[in-house]
């Protein structure tokens, strides 16, 4: 489910005006299918996913770790976040994006940016990263569509580049495969439940 770079940087998204300074960190198709008026739903399961919550051990002990050393080694800390170390990206966006109505995530520390009819944007920062997640809904080639889900990242200098490498094989391993293994269980029931999917009109 992982994919390249280009799946992101290749589509006209709204986030490259905001990301140019930003590095593509991960792209993932998301195991989401559905119609063209679906990515609501998608928004809805991404900003009230609760790693705390997650019906996955790994996800859970993992999240607790590094929220346990975030506490331990100050990386969580106020002054290491948006509008003190680094602005936020609601400076660099124009009028019509920050007008748009915008749900928050509950669970996470994240600031929402915006949200489209196929994007949506929240962003973090801390001492080691500023970072950005950016969900989008695509067509998935067979008329159908999607979710994708990619991660953008500034490292901050080389704490923060340290720190990515030592997360790598964690994340790749782990982390999204459990959670994308999740977000499919929750997605599935109200797919199938959809006329479309039982065969109706």
């Amino acid at each position: 489910m992982r994919l390249p770079n280009t799946a992101h940087t290749s589509r006209p998204w709204r986030i490259h005006e905001l990301t140019s300074d930003f590095q593509v960190l991960d792209v993932w198709a998301l195991p989401t299918p559905g119609g063209p008026d679906d990515f609501p739903r998608l928004v809805d399961l991404l900003t009230t996913f609760d790693p705390a919550r997650s019906t996955s051990l790994p996800v859970r002990f993992l999240f607790a770790v590094r929220w346990m050393l975030g506490d331990l080694l100050g990386l969580d800390a106020p002054e290491t976040g948006l509008g003190d170390r680094v602005p936020s990206l609601r400076d660099r966006m124009p009028t019509d994006l920050l007008d748009a109505a915008v749900p928050v995530i509950d669970a996470l520390p994240f600031t929402p940016l915006y949200q489209l009819d196929d994007e949506y944007a929240a962003e973090i920062a801390n001492r080691t990263v500023h970072g950005v997640l950016h969900a989008g809904w695509v067509p998935d080639g067979h008329g159908g569509y999607r979710g994708q889900l990619a991660v953008l990242v500034k490292p901050n200098g080389l704490l923060g580049r340290l720190y990515l490498e030592f997360i790598r094989p964690f994340r790749h391993v782990l982390v999204y495969p459990a959670m994308l293994d999740e977000i499919s269980r929750e997605w599935q029931p109200q797919a199938s439940a959809s006329p479309a999917a039982a065969g109706g009109p």
